[in-house]
């Protein structure tokens, strides 16, 4: 009688300890689920256009010869240019990939995408000087474009512009660390781990 009891017992306990294993490991799956969405939303908050803009302005003369009679005979244009142009550095982190591992909880940046440079130039002519024979055409002001547009590049990369635009992307980028490590998770990119946002700065390649 007593022999029977006690394997009733046991197997009341058993029961009980089964129920419970499976309430926690529903609750503990419940919580997994619950950081993924909430990992999944910061994404699709980061998910955006992240602009920096800067203005440059030039000065350009512009000159150009045309000869005639075996140089006997010459007919020049000129011209003063000033150049007022605006520029966006963007990054449209709607193009980031990633990949979400909810066994291991990492989430891992496989993707970000490179910038965008937009240069929108403002040219004016001034002090503009031609001839009949050597008069300004559409591939002078093509020519005129193209440079212009090559000294702003140089500008732009000798200027802090896009080291700017590299820190505004890092601050959002570590929107996922202050999330992931507030859940437990890890974040990686590249094959490493990331702690802080120097962690970003040495490992990002842009």
């Amino acid at each position: 009688m007593l022999r029977r009891l006690l394997v009733f017992m046991g197997v009341i306990v058993t029961i009980v300890l089964l129920f419970k294993y499976c309430e926690f490991k529903k609750e503990e799956d419940s919580g997994i689920d619950y950081n993924t969405d909430l990992i999944q939303q910061q994404i699709v908050n980061v998910g955006k256009l992240v602009v920096t803009e800067g203005h440059f302005s030039e000065v350009i003369t512009y000159k150009n010869k045309e000869k005639y009679l075996m140089g006997m005979l010459s007919f020049d244009k000129k011209a003063l240019i000033v150049v007022n142009a605006d520029v966006t550095v963007a990054y449209d982190l709607h193009k980031m990939k990633y990949d979400i591992n909810e066994k291991n909880k990492t989430i891992t940046i496989v993707y970000i995408p490179q910038e965008e440079i937009k240069i929108s130039p403002d040219i004016q002519f001034y002090d503009l000087e031609q001839s009949k024979l050597n008069p300004f055409t559409g591939d002078d002001y093509n020519k005129i474009s193209k440079s212009v547009k090559a000294n702003l590049a140089k500008k732009i990369k000798k200027s802090t512009l896009k080291t700017n635009a590299q820190n505004r992307l890092v601050s959002e980028l570590s929107k996922f660390l202050i999330l992931t490590n507030s859940l437990g998770w890890t974040l990686k990119y590249d094959g490493v781990v990331i702690e802080n946002e120097n962690d970003f700065k040495q490992n990002i390649k842009l």
